[in-house]
């Protein structure tokens, strides 16, 4: 099967930062969720696969076709979603939709008119005199209007109220439902991603820390408390410690291996608790001791 996506060996370099090399692909029908603080280089890496900058090293492909400045054929299977949102200032948001279809032959009035009525967009303002939320609105529509089979996602759901937000996620399964477009997805709201996304790509100065599948981080990850008195042995996926008075808490990445081995060492009053995806990421961007499941 052809992939949404590949990247391979993609290097940016900055003075100070080097983005890569990175190695990842998206299968169509599924969404890779994208984690990593500021200034790890998400946007770096969306610039890079929208052809905004160009990688100093290394590929790209877009549905097998290499995304490059001499053919921009593949960009018409893109809709990306950014952290600037450009717009003609003087002119509304109908007629900077207007402008945009242009370029997209399989544009449709209908679609766009359906998802500003959606997110309660106001086609008549100008794009100067749109608030923040409704600019992600507009730019949102813009992506979407043209039936992209992949879009790139930095951020979208900033600036957005929780109804709206809701509308977004709900109309990003809608895009999801015919098995044939994908989703690369960044944001700090990790209880979207958490509905949305399949496998989850940590991002940490530059440089891939894990790429993993959701329900595998939720079914492994656990807080386990327990007594033991005597000096702690090593623990098998234990990710990080806290020891006072013969009580311990740790956090283990695998929580089958640790409990065996809580067990063999005859620890006492085990206790375990689910951890959330935000907590997760929270310890991998860390760089605990754990082994990475790809």
């Amino acid at each position: 099967m052809t992939k949404a996506f590949r990247l391979i060996d993609l290097v940016k370099t900055f003075p100070g930062f080097q983005l890569g090399p990175l190695g990842l692909e998206l299968e169509p029908g599924a969404v890779l969720g994208y984690v990593g603080p500021n200034a790890s280089g998400k946007t770096t890496t969306f610039h890079c696969m929208a052809g905004i900058t160009r990688p100093s090293s290394g590929t790209i492909e877009i549905f097998g076709r290499q995304a490059g400045p001499h053919d921009a054929a593949w960009k018409l299977d893109l809709g990306y979603v950014g952290d600037i949102h450009a717009f003609y200032e003087n002119w509304t948001a109908e007629a900077n939709l207007a402008f945009r279809s242009k370029f997209y032959p399989n544009w449709s009035q209908d679609r766009a008119r359906e998802l500003a009525k959606r997110f309660d967009l106001p086609l008549g303002a100008k794009a100067k005199n749109l608030s923040t939320g409704n600019r992600v609105k507009l730019s949102l529509v813009a992506a979407l209007a043209h039936s992209p089979r992949l879009l790139l996602l930095d951020e979208p759901t900033s600036g957005l109220d929780p109804v709206v937000r809701r509308e977004v996620l709900d109309t990003l399964f809608e895009v999801l439902e015919s098995g044939e477009r994908a989703i690369f997805y960044a944001t700090h709201i990790l209880t979207d991603i958490s509905r949305l996304a399949d496998r989850l790509a940590f991002l940490k100065a530059g440089k891939l820390a894990q790429v993993v599948a959701k329900d595998d981080l939720l079914a492994k990850w656990r807080r386990i408390s327990f007594r033991y008195a005597g000096s702690l042995p090593e623990l098998d996926s234990s990710v990080a410690c806290d020891t006072e008075a013969g009580s311990h808490r740790l956090i283990s990445s695998d929580h089958d291996r640790t409990l065996a081995r809580l067990q063999a060492i005859g620890a006492e009053g085990i206790e375990v608790t689910r951890m959330t995806i935000d907590d997760i990421a929270v310890e991998i961007l860390k760089g605990g001791n754990y082994v990475a499941t790809r």
